[in-house]
C-alpha cells in the first residue's frame, strides 16, 4: 500500500477479493451494471457517494487512506492549531493516527529509510508520540 499515490480501484477489488463478494451481489448493491463495477477497480479516484457505498458493503473504511495521506503530507501547522473561517474557528484538540499511518511510519523506521528524527521533522509527529508506537514493537 502506498499511502502517498492512492488508487483506490485496486484497493476496492483487494477487499472484495478478502470477502469473496460476487461481481452479481456488488452490482445489486451499488445500483450498476457489472462493468462499471470493473471500471472501478481501474479508477485511480472514484465519486465519495460510491466510496461511502463500498464502506458500508464491504465493512470497510476507506476514506482512512485519505485521512493517513493528509496526517502525512499535509500536517497540521504545530504553532496554530485553529482553522478560522468567516466567524467561526474549529479548534483540533488532538491529532488522530490511523493504524495504518503508524504501520507506514513505523515500517520507514524498521527499515532504515528514515530516523526517528527524520519522521518528527518531516511528519511533525511528536517525539513522545512516535517513541511510544516504538515501544509497543
Amino acid at each position: 500500500m502506498n499511502i502517498k499515490n492512492i488508487h483506490i480501484g485496486s484497493l476496492i477489488r483487494t477487499k472484495v477479493e478478502e470477502h469473496q463478494i460476487s461481481i452479481e451481489r456488488i452490482s445489486r448493491f451499488l445500483d450498476r451494471p457489472e462493468d462499471d463495477i470493473e471500471m472501478m477497480y481501474q479508477a485511480k479516484s472514484i465519486d465519495t457517494d460510491v466510496l461511502l457505498k463500498w464502506c458500508k458493503l464491504l465493512k470497510f473504511d476507506f476514506f482512512r487512506f485519505y485521512t493517513g495521506h493528509l496526517i502525512l503530507y499535509a500536517p497540521q501547522s504545530r504553532v496554530d492549531n485553529a482553522f478560522r473561517g468567516k466567524g467561526s474557528t474549529i479548534l483540533f484538540r488532538k491529532s488522530i493516527y490511523t493504524q495504518e499511518v503508524k504501520d507506514f511510519i513505523l515500517d520507514r523506521i524498521k527499515t532504515g529509510t528514515m530516523t526517528a528524527g527524520d519522521v518528527v521533522e518531516r511528519y511533525k509527529i511528536p517525539k513522545t508520540t512516535l517513541y511510544k508506537w516504538m515501544k509497543k514493537i
